[in-house]
């Protein structure tokens, strides 16, 4: 696996609070030992509040701002979960067009828990199968998807699991797409 993403450089993206630390610094982690420059973007400068489920956890440093980040000078993207997390980013335009700027240019996307409600926003589950935290199962629907209770769902470069249980497979299915550079249309692949 070392070496697998040398040369690339990958974007996280969260709300400067409500993080769940484990699905922040597992991938981050598991990123940067394949090889991959990683960066912290948000919506403010300064530092994330991760959470221990409702608990303040550390705190992370923002690498970028949002409005100064370029999606074009990314291979991928992470989107890591907490509750409060995307529903605050989500509130955010250029946070969603941020996410939503990954879909139009091919580039693989991974998301795991809550942070699909940033795809949803961004208007890019229409079609898809994925999966995340139960309780987004409606608003996926609503939105167009199809939502699937599995442990890591991967379609056309979109890499989506349920919650830090699912991190082991979260982490090797965004490693490879992310190695693929681009989203592979008609693909797909799903872990129970």
């Amino acid at each position: 696996m070392a070496g697998q993403l040398s040369g690339r450089t990958i974007a996280f993206f969260a709300a400067n609070e409500g993080v769940e630390q484990v699905e922040l610094t597992t991938p981050w982690d598991r990123l940067q030992e394949a090889g991959a420059t990683v960066e912290m973007v948000s919506l403010e400068e300064g530092t994330i509040q991760m959470m221990n489920h409702l608990a303040k956890a550390y705190t992370f440093p923002v690498d970028k701002v949002v409005t100064k980040a370029e999606p074009a000078r990314y291979d991928g993207l992470v989107l890591p979960g907490g509750v409060a997390n995307p529903d605050l980013a989500r509130m955010n335009p250029d946070a969603v067009a941020f996410v939503k700027a990954f879909f139009d240019t091919g580039k693989p996307v991974a998301a795991i828990c809550h942070a699909p409600w940033m795809l949803v926003e961004a208007d890019v589950v229409r079609g898809r199968t994925i999966t995340s935290w139960p309780s987004l199962r409606t608003d996926i629907r609503n939105a167009g998807g199809t939502w699937v209770d599995e442990q890591v769902v991967v379609e056309k470069g979109l890499v989506t699991s349920r919650k830090p249980d699912d991190l082991d497979a979260f982490c090797q299915a965004a490693i490879e797409e992310f190695a693929q550079g681009a989203m592979a249309h008609g693909q797909e692949r799903r872990s129970a």
